[in-house]
């Protein structure tokens, strides 16, 4: 890559990992917290819906949250049965409310069983270093709750060669620690130079149009292709190039 190309990433970097990021963006529903789990559970709930326009998106996620009665780790811990029938009603696009009692349900169970998404996430990692493990730990822990088979659909599978978009940005927003106030950097025991890239079709395009990118397809190979070539510009900090890969692709239409 020329330092031409560098340097423009470089600076939209600096351009879009800022505050005034947040207030359009999904990650702006955790934001809403300041308690560690409250953050991770409305942050992992948006991430899970977090396709199609971010207006709706946004909209759709705090509803969820005001379902939860706006404290997220209480209501999973303290909530009856009675009170989760509520979110018999909630539908977004194809996540339906068998999906999101499952989900909820699975998330109160990975809480109180398993320790939280962080220590899942952590133990997970610790098997080889790989993010591919974090996601998948995290994906086991949560079916360990029965559901309908419909539901798998909604957290992505690497092992099948899903990019896994979503669930790489909810780890960039628990891990990465961003001295500019974005992500939140609350899980201290997995390196941010092992976050995996979040690919979509407007960073995939950006990518290759930059030369990052040769695989067409926006699948896992894909996405550690990218983080790969990625980490050659910022090892310690490869996937702060989200930031510029997703700002030129939604905001300056660059494809």
């Amino acid at each position: 890559m020329s330092d031409n190309i560098i340097s423009i990433l470089n600076q939209k970097v600096f351009e879009y990992n800022t505050p005034d990021f947040i207030k359009s963006d999904p990650i702006s529903i955790p934001h809403m917290f300041n308690m560690k789990e409250d953050i991770e559970i409305s942050g992992f709930l948006t991430s899970i819906i977090a396709w199609g326009r971010r207006t709706a998106i946004i909209k759709s996620a705090n509803h969820l949250i005001e379902l939860m009665d706006k404290a997220p780790y209480d209501f999973l811990v303290g909530a009856n049965d009675i009170e989760f029938k509520r979110f018999s009603s909630f539908v977004y696009r194809t996540f339906n409310p068998d999906d999101c009692l499952f989900l909820i349900t699975a998330l109160r169970n990975l809480y109180i069983v398993n320790g939280g998404l962080e220590q899942v996430a952590t133990k997970s990692f610790k098997k080889n270093s790989k993010m591919i493990d974090v996601i998948i730990g995290i994906r086991d822990a949560l079916f360990e709750t029965p559901h309908l088979h419909r539901s798998e659909k909604h957290v992505a599978n690497p092992q099948s060669g899903s990019a896994a978009k979503r669930i790489n940005m909810f780890l960039r927003w628990m891990i990465r620690n961003d001295s500019y106030g974005v992500d939140f950097g609350l899980w201290k025991n997995i390196p941010e130079s092992h976050l995996m890239c979040p690919l979509d079709v407007h960073s995939g395009n950006v990518a290759r149009k930059l030369g990052l990118l040769t695989r067409k397809q926006n699948d896992w190979k894909a996405v550690e292709e990218l983080t790969a070539k990625l980490r050659t510009y910022d090892i310690n900090d490869p996937v702060k190039y989200d930031f510029a890969l997703f700002g030129m692709g939604v905001f300056e239409g660059v494809s």
